[in-house]
């Protein structure tokens, strides 16, 4: 399986260093290099913005998917390829899954965290069986990452799950591992954690 579309979560603002929005314009830009399409929140601002922006620049495409009542709050991105309004943030999660191919958690707030960790947790169920990816900038996600230590040593959370997660500060390197990680979930879930 070959990956045609990543959903990226990330965070409506751009955060306090440069480093952020840098990282969100290289990875847009590979992204559009490797033929892959962008799903995201579709906003344009923060992180969501500069993402799309970069993307759109070099050429790639992107797919914004927001609820009518964020609208007006985040200012829709008008210029995407696609952009669906829906009702709910509900719908927003399911079409975003739905669209894409793999996933993955730019820095972000609270919203990030709930879209990554349902993903996670529909992949746990069998719902979906879609890598998931952490671009870890900065070290952003690694106080995250030791919270799922904890759980998997308190026996909250099978070592597999923990495993499954990718992890990577490179974009370049990120979007290697999923492609290699989607090829091996479409022929075994199980040999897919060994990667």
């Amino acid at each position: 399986m070959s990956i045609k579309s990543i959903a990226v979560f990330c965070g409506a603002s751009a955060g306090h260093k440069s480093m952020y929005a840098e990282a969100a314009t290289a990875l847009g830009q590979l992204m559009a290099e490797q033929g892959i399409k962008l799903v995201f929140g579709g906003g344009k601002v923060g992180l969501m913005g500069t993402i799309a922006d970069a993307i759109l620049a070099a050429g790639g495409e992107a797919v914004g998917v927001i609820p009518q009542s964020l609208v007006d709050r985040e200012v829709a991105h008008t210029g995407l390829t696609e952009l669906h309004v829906v009702k709910t943030m509900h719908e927003r999660k399911a079409l975003m899954a739905a669209q894409s191919d793999a996933f993955i958690a730019m820095p972000g707030g609270f919203g990030t965290l709930d879209e990554i960790n349902e993903i996670i947790t529909w992949n746990q169920l069998g719902i979906i069986r879609k890598p998931v990816a952490f671009y870890n900038v900065g070290g952003y996600f690694d106080a995250f990452m030791q919270q799922v230590a904890l759980g998997v040593a308190e026996g909250f959370i099978q070592p597999a799950y923990q495993k499954s997660l990718i992890v990577e500060a490179e974009a370049s390197v990120l979007l290697e591992k999923l492609g290699k990680y989607a090829a091996a979930c479409a022929k075994d879930w199980v040999d897919a954690e060994r990667i």
